[in-house]
């Protein structure tokens, strides 16, 4: 392949080589390897630069890489591995025992507690700079041509786009639907034609204060939107780790109700720990997540005394941790809050309180979180690892209630869906009135950075998807139905467990509920 060649591949796939691949890649004779290389490194791990010491930093990668395109053309991969410098089997075996011991989790972001009295410019700065951070994301989108300022457009007719926040919608007698929308520059009315049936249904589900690009024809009066472009995360691909190690999500526990099914509970632990069923499976499982609602906490609604079996949260956090301290000490338990573990109700949500949670922080392998977070799992030297999103949910009642086709969904008992509507908007709350929020300068609730997987609970029902390539996951409770849960027509899942395999990225939900057939196989599949 000479230079020209590499040349011309590197800027059809839009990549920079530093001079020390060059030559690498000119001494291949097959150009079809070098398009797969290129193209399959950059998918994977989202680069546009490449350097020797970048392909030996990947080199498990780039070797699967290989070997994959000369399984398909029937080559010997060797002589190929050789000359990008990373060597056969006995070395991948080296790297795979490094990293096994390498594994951990580590916090990317966990909101801090600022102790302050909040005056009506904190919320000004707080929208005006989500606002600002949307704008940045939706400006990267190739679909919003001739964008302007809003304070800039003529009052000539012209196809032009722009990015505001929505702060009314309304719908006209002749079933129009006119949006008003508003940047740091000005306010403006959109609208959106009933003729145009799918993007009239995508109007109907427009959440008040998201931040969205419209594309249209119109002037600086009124625009006639064609396309309604979303912030939504998107990941080029599912990526896999290349240690065989899985993952566990629970949430939900209510510890200290009457209703908290200990005895399920417990034989979950007893399977964790490689006690029962299937123990060469339990023990490949290194990192514990649970989403909040650790205790049931005291006053979280009417009556709720009455549904206490201990009430005082002191000693429902010592008894949780008592019970938590039995799982195997090779596990890393992760733990955000939730509405009912003490904390204040403003998202985003501070750590366990010390004063009542003490005997948390003593575990040594529990990290705790704030809610949101965002924590990274199975990073190695040659992986970067797994970021997980966390948050515990209380935003979702208000999407389900207001959200047409939520509604339509009975989205309640199908939270998956809701969840994949705030990352189609890129926040966990964007409209004013959906959660009681704390405003911050950086929005804590804002999804800056797409994760691998969005984890969530509240609902107490399990779920899982993919959006965008984005695995997102609900969990279920271990608190039995309530009779306030049941005066609202909730219809919760009880002691399911998705387990997810880094590797393989095969995930299956584990019954644990209480049965004369042990643990049950409620789901499998790949995901």
């Amino acid at each position: 392949m000479n230079i020209s060649e590499l040349q011309k591949v590197c800027m059809e796939k839009e990549v920079l080589l530093d001079s020390s691949l060059l030559d690498v890649f000119c001494s291949f004779e097959n150009p079809s390897l070098v398009k797969f290389l290129i193209e399959k490194i950059k998918i994977s791990t989202g680069k546009r630069f490449f350097n020797k010491s970048f392909i030996k930093g990947n080199k498990i990668l780039v070797k699967e890489f290989v070997d994959e395109f000369s399984n398909i053309k029937n080559l010997n991969s060797t002589i190929f591995l050789e000359k990008l410098g990373i060597e056969g089997e006995k070395e991948k075996k080296e790297i795979l025992k490094e990293q096994k011991s390498e594994s951990k989790a580590k916090v990317v972001f966990s909101s801090p507690t600022i102790p302050k009295t909040l005056q009506v410019t904190d919320f000004v700065t707080h929208f005006r700079n989500r606002y600002e951070e949307l704008k940045e994301i939706l400006q990267e989108k190739k679909e919003l041509e001739n964008l302007i300022s809003i304070g800039k457009i003529s009052k000539e007719k012209q196809k032009f786009s722009v990015i505001g926040m929505v702060y009314k919608k309304s719908i006209t007698k002749t079933k129009k639907i006119i949006l008003e929308i508003e940047d740091l520059t000005g306010k403006m009315k959109v609208l959106i034609n009933p003729e145009k049936e799918d993007l009239l249904k995508e109007c109907e589900d427009v959440a008040l204060d998201s931040v969205l690009g419209f594309k249209g024809v119109g002037s600086g009066e009124i625009m006639f939107v064609n396309e309604i472009i979303f912030p939504e995360v998107f990941l080029p691909e599912r990526k896999k780790s290349y240690v065989e190690e899985s993952v566990a999500f629970i949430g939900d526990l209510h510890f200290g109700s009457k209703n908290f099914l200990e005895k399920d509970f417990l034989r979950f632990i007893d399977y964790l720990n490689g006690n029962s069923y299937n123990s060469e499976e339990a023990l490949k499982i290194k990192y514990l997540f649970i989403v909040g609602d650790l205790i049931t906490g005291i006053g979280n609604y009417p009556n709720q005394e009455k549904d206490l079996k201990i009430s005082d949260l002191e000693e429902q956090f010592e008894g949780v941790s008592k019970i938590l301290s039995k799982i195997r000490k090779d596990v890393t338990i992760i733990i955000s809050p939730g509405n009912h573990d003490c904390v204040r109700i403003m998202e985003p949500q501070p750590l366990l309180d010390e004063k009542y949670a003490w005997p948390l922080y003593n575990l040594e392998n529990v990290l705790l979180l704030g809610n949101p977070a965002v924590v990274n799992i199975g990073e190695t030297k040659d992986f970067e690892g797994f970021n997980v999103l966390l948050y515990h949910g209380f935003s979702f009642p208000y999407y389900a209630n207001t959200i047409p086709k939520l509604i339509e969904g009975k989205t309640m008992n199908q939270p998956e869906k809701i969840m994949s509507y705030l990352l189609k908007n890129r926040h966990l709350a964007p409209t004013h009135s959906s959660t009681q929020y704390f405003p911050l300068e950086k929005d804590g609730l804002l999804i800056r950075n797409t994760p691998d997987i969005f984890l969530s609970g509240h609902t107490h029902k399990s779920g899982i998807v993919h959006f965008n390539n984005v695995m997102v996951i609900s969990v279920s409770s271990w608190e039995g139905l309530t009779p306030y849960q049941e005066k609202f027509g909730n219809k919760p899942d009880h002691c399911k467990v998705p387990l997810l395999n880094l590797k393989t990225r095969a995930i299956k939900i584990l019954d644990f509920e209480t049965g004369e057939d042990g643990i049950r196989l409620y789901r499998e599949e790949e995901k």
